[in-house]
């Protein structure tokens, strides 16, 4: 068994398709507009198969997003070794993203840093 992908409504569904292009290597789909509800959506896929929708409807709510809450926190994103992780960090952090943690090892091993992502999500990358 595999996980097909994972969903995430957003505000700003261009916006978000451009970071997970941009910053993560994704690939995205042209994208679907259903004109009688007005949901919209991407897939963006990654190289190694995993995949990521991203989703927009009218009249969406946003609570705010505590970084120590229940429920799904972050997505991770390996991207090959150390020096890597360190240098996406540090294009992140100058394009105005906030750096939660790391670069690092963690207690359980990890080498990764956290930054918040589009709309107060945590993207975790790690080697």
């Amino acid at each position: 068994m595999k996980i097909e992908h994972i969903a995430m409504y957003v505000k700003d569904l261009e916006g978000t398709r451009d970071f997970f292009v941009k910053y993560l290597g994704g690939t995205s789909n042209s994208g679907y507009h259903n004109k009688t509800t007005g949901f919209r959506s991407y897939f963006i896929s990654f190289d190694d198969g995993a995949r990521l929708e991203i989703m927009n409807k009218p009249e969406l709510t946003d609570a705010p997003k505590a970084a120590n809450r229940t429920g799904y926190i972050h997505v991770a994103f390996s991207v090959g070794s150390k020096e890597r992780v360190d240098k996406l960090t540090e294009i992140l952090q100058q394009a105005g993203y906030e750096v939660l943690s790391g670069p690092r090892t963690t207690g359980d091993g990890y080498y990764e840093s956290c930054i918040v992502g589009i709309e107060d999500n945590i993207v975790e990358i790690t080697e």
